[in-house]
């Protein structure tokens, strides 16, 4: 028995190739020929990926899994497969937040949208990350729908983070993180208004730390980078630091006080999961998939304030009785995410799993 995966983009490090990398382990262990099948991966994963020209026939009695994050060939030839076939969705962020600041990504989400649609007559079984995604599917007509979470490796986080980094930016200052490429759905500009606030009304000593690409949208990063200019912000104030390698980043959730998410839009939002790795409060707008992925952990906001978001950050980094609250529960979600019984998942809802042992 065969179980495939179909990747769009096979990269080293990324949230999707680590899922299928994990799930390719796992189903060789029942004693399945798999494979991962991209269009394109990054350099030096020619040996544990092939490419989808030289992608086998399979059959009737074989699993084909497609990973769903954007529009590609792979769709319709998954559609024609004879083998049974799965979907995970990992989500893709509405057009609208594209209108009017990169019209290819717009017309490229749209096109998404319309391409998962056509996928729900021709797929058996449909996972998705979170609740939220799996809402999507249903609303779609995607039969056998069920949460199957994102995997996290938790073993990367015991690796050592920069220890001078950590120790540079651990001073009399509330450290308030962010990790994301900057994004119009991620609204960056949310959180420069609340460092703004903060700094005017409730301590001069803040400073926001923004982690992720910055080149994606660069009108949009030269936009936020404005605006913190316009609100008097200096350079110590908001720190852009692009991607930087895993010791880099875990220093800086180690230097933090508070991780705070303005997004609008996640389709699950593995940074949360990582701030409950590091015992980080979270304060996060209540939208799209991260009251799910944050379960009981993390306070919520219901609508954007400046005001009120910058007052609930300063409660979460300074009120050591709540600190612990929101710690212990991050905890408890940690726990649930990792007791999440991941093969017997599998072993339900992909027939043929084990026999070969």
């Amino acid at each position: 028995m065969r179980v495939d995966q179909l990747v769009p983009a096979f990269h080293r490090g990324d949230a999707i190739g680590d899922e299928a990398w994990e799930l390719r382990r796992f189903f060789r262990a029942e004693g399945c020929e798999s494979e991962i099948y991209c269009l394109s991966r990054d350099r030096g994963l020619e040996n544990d990926s092939r490419l989808f020209e030289s992608f086998p026939r399979p059959s009737a009695s074989d699993v084909t899994i497609l990973h769903y994050a954007l529009p590609s060939p792979l769709s319709a030839a998954l559609a024609g497969l004879p083998s049974r076939k799965a979907l995970i969705y990992h989500n893709i962020t509405p057009a609208s937040f594209f209108e009017g600041v990169n019209p290819e990504f717009a017309r490229v989400a749209r096109l998404g949208r319309e391409e998962l649609a056509s996928l729900a007559p021709a797929v058996d079984v449909s996972l998705a990350d979170s609740e939220y995604n799996r809402l999507e599917l249903e609303a779609l007509g995607f039969r056998d729908t069920h949460v199957f979470p994102l995997f996290v490796d938790f073993a990367r986080y015991d690796r050592p983070e920069n220890a001078l980094l950590r120790d540079l930016y651990r001073d009399d200052r509330t450290n308030i993180l962010f990790v994301g490429r900057i994004a119009p759905n991620k609204r960056i500009e949310h959180l420069v208004k609340t460092v703004f606030y903060y700094k005017k009304y409730i301590s001069p000593l803040v400073r926001l730390m923004v982690v992720g690409k910055t080149n994606t949208f660069p009108a949009y990063f030269a936009t936020v980078s404005r605006m913190a200019d316009e609100f008097y912000l200096k350079p110590e104030e908001v720190l852009f630091f692009g991607h930087i390698p895993d010791d880099e980043m875990y220093a800086l959730y180690r230097a933090s006080d508070v991780f705070l998410s303005l997004s609008e839009h996640e389709g699950f939002c593995l940074p949360l999961v990582e701030s409950m790795i590091f015992d980080l409060p979270v304060v996060a707008l209540a939208a799209a998939a991260v009251p799910y992925t944050l379960g009981g952990a993390g306070l919520l906001l219901r609508e954007f304030r400046p005001d009120r978001t910058a007052e609930t950050v300063h409660q979460a980094a300074k009120d050591p009785a709540l600190r612990v609250q929101l710690i212990e529960s991050g905890r408890r979600e940690l726990d649930r995410l990792k007791r999440f019984p991941r093969e017997e998942f599998l072993r339900e809802r992909i027939p043929g799993l084990g026999r070969k042992k």
